[in-house]
């Protein structure tokens, strides 16, 4: 079962950028599956560290092509990357504490904010990159 699934209107049309958003999504789909069977709890909390880990480095690439194109929204396209590094710790923490928890919180959060920063913030990065 999977909990993102990659949407053509995710594209920034960037192959690095969007080869990364690709990669995220299995990563995080890997651990979903991963969290809801019998795999033991710290090889799970070591892979929720290494998608914090992907996630801020592909941030940190896609922060760095908003500063050489002067993007005007980079403030606040940085704070959502930086909301979504939260959460993915509440993740860990939350999933450290009770497995159950971590599960319900990811499957709540996750999907969703993907769904809404593609849609809005990488969706207005695009049209900027390419106009």
């Amino acid at each position: 079962m999977t909990l993102l699934q990659w949407k053509p209107a995710y594209s920034l049309a960037i192959p690095a950028v969007d080869l990364e958003h690709r990669e995220m999504i299995g990563l995080i789909n890997e651990c979903y599956e991963r969290m809801g069977s019998d795999a033991d709890t710290a090889a799970i909390e070591r892979f929720l560290g290494e998608i914090h880990a992907g996630i801020a480095a592909h941030f940190a690439l896609e922060e760095q092509l908003m500063l050489r194109s002067n993007y005007p929204e980079y403030g606040a396209h940085k704070e959502d990357h930086e909301d979504l590094l939260d959460q993915i710790r509440d993740f860990m923490d939350r999933f450290d504490e009770d497995r159950e928890a971590g599960l319900r919180l990811l499957q709540q959060r996750l999907a969703d904010w993907f769904g809404r920063h593609f849609a809005t913030f990488d969706a207005r990065l695009h049209d900027r990159i390419h106009t």
